[in-house]
């Protein structure tokens, strides 16, 4: 599980503005958003970059479940 959606949100950023910055489509960074499919590591730190949040803000352990 990933908190990309939140993060997006708690900073007025729209999914397509992100999927733009990554060269993905909107389909995937949605699918991402939407938790159905994980980015690669490598992805993830390029959206940490990105939205300039830590690497740890947007992965969600399970004991926050």
């Amino acid at each position: 599980m990933n908190r990309i959606k939140e993060v997006l949100e708690e900073k007025g950023i729209k999914q397509v503005w992100l999927a733009d910055q990554l060269g993905k489509s909107y389909n995937i960074v949605n699918g991402y958003v939407q938790n159905r499919k994980q980015p690669s590591l490598e992805v993830l730190f390029k959206i940490a970059d990105i939205l300039q949040v830590d690497i740890k803000d947007l992965i969600q352990s399970e004991n926050d479940i």
